[in-house]
């Protein structure tokens, strides 16, 4: 593979700041990894080589960043502790933990659930996603908790890729949303697709700009304050990141969610009287509780919950006050 060259200009909003930080907010591209192509020279302003990380951007910069092709990576298995709700001879369906990255990417090749999953199955994973995601039909933020299904079999994979192509896998999410809803229930029907400044984050866009159609259910579960609810939400499709958006979209962001939301300084008191920090909450307070599927050797409907996390628990007692 070649290496890409990829050509941005400084939009007014990013006017002043450093530049590793800039690349890191507008590319898919993490911190430290923007840093070692600068001091690699794979980055110029202006067609000038930059090997300083602390230098601002300015308005209209023309930034070119040269980027190597994908080494190869080994992904190791790993004994980690998994929490599986599910498991059979072609499938199994485990709670993904917060914090806990799905799958591998470059800087990043440990403690993955990969890592768990490929020495809990002793390497028998679908091969159909590659090495770097064997058995991954689907996926869940890093920050977002609960059930996730793994393909043993490339047969359960292709049967559960077309299940979610159709739109027929039940998939609800719980999540503490801001700000009291007027409405019980509703649906937001809006498309999604990559923000046109910002390309690590999603944002509500036009199907001519890229966005494609996007579903999302809610309904609130329990008025904890005026502040936040406890609510439930269906996807009918499943676009990345969408719950997150949608909801920031209707002006109710998940609670923690600094990418979407607001980000709070607020401090509450937990039920065991210790000290809550919201901006501390290590992002988005959202867990998929309930993952349904038919099973693709034997046709029986399976539905899986996983609970709530200890995290998301006291929280709710906390807001319930």
């Amino acid at each position: 593979m070649e290496e890409e060259i990829i050509t941005l200009t400084v939009a007014g909003e990013w006017d002043g700041f450093r530049l590793d930080s800039y690349l890191a907010e507008v590319l898919p591209f993490s911190r430290s990894y923007i840093q070692k192509l600068i001091k690699s020279e794979k980055i110029r302003i202006g067609g000038n080589f930059i090997t300083k990380t602390k230098v601002p951007v300015r308005l209209n910069d023309q930034i070119e960043v040269i980027v190597p092709p994908p080494e190869n990576m080994e992904i190791l298995p790993e004994n980690l502790e998994l929490d599986i709700l599910y498991e059979d001879e072609e499938l199994l369906v485990v709670n993904k933990p917060k914090g806990m990255v799905v799958h591998p990417a470059a800087g990043h090749t440990s403690h993955t659930l990969v890592n768990g999953l490929l020495y809990h199955c002793q390497g028998h994973l679908s091969g159909i996603n590659g090495v770097l995601r064997p058995g991954i039909v689907h996926r869940i933020d890093k920050d977002t908790t609960g059930a996730l299904v793994v393909c043993k079999t490339d047969r359960a994979h292709q049967s559960l890729a077309e299940q979610l192509s159709v739109h027929s896998i039940t998939r609800k999410y719980n999540a503490i949303a801001c700000h009291n809803f007027t409405a019980e229930e509703g649906t937001v029907d809006a498309p999604i697709g990559r923000h046109p400044v910002q390309r690590k984050k999603m944002a509500v866009v036009t199907e001519e700009k890229g966005g494609r159609r996007a579903v999302t259910h809610y309904r609130v579960l329990s008025h904890l304050n005026r502040q936040y609810n406890h609510i439930e939400c269906e996807l009918e499709t499943g676009r990345t990141h969408q719950i997150r958006v949608h909801m920031a979209h209707i002006q109710h962001p998940i609670l923690g969610d600094t990418v979407y939301g607001a980000k709070s300084s607020k401090v509450l008191s937990g039920p065991d009287g210790r000290m809550i920090n919201i901006s501390s909450l290590q992002g988005q307070t959202l867990h998929a509780r309930t993952l349904g599927f038919t099973h693709p050797v034997t046709n029986q409907y399976i539905e899986v919950e996983a609970p709530l996390p200890p995290y998301f628990v006291d929280l709710l007692k906390t807001l319930e006050k």
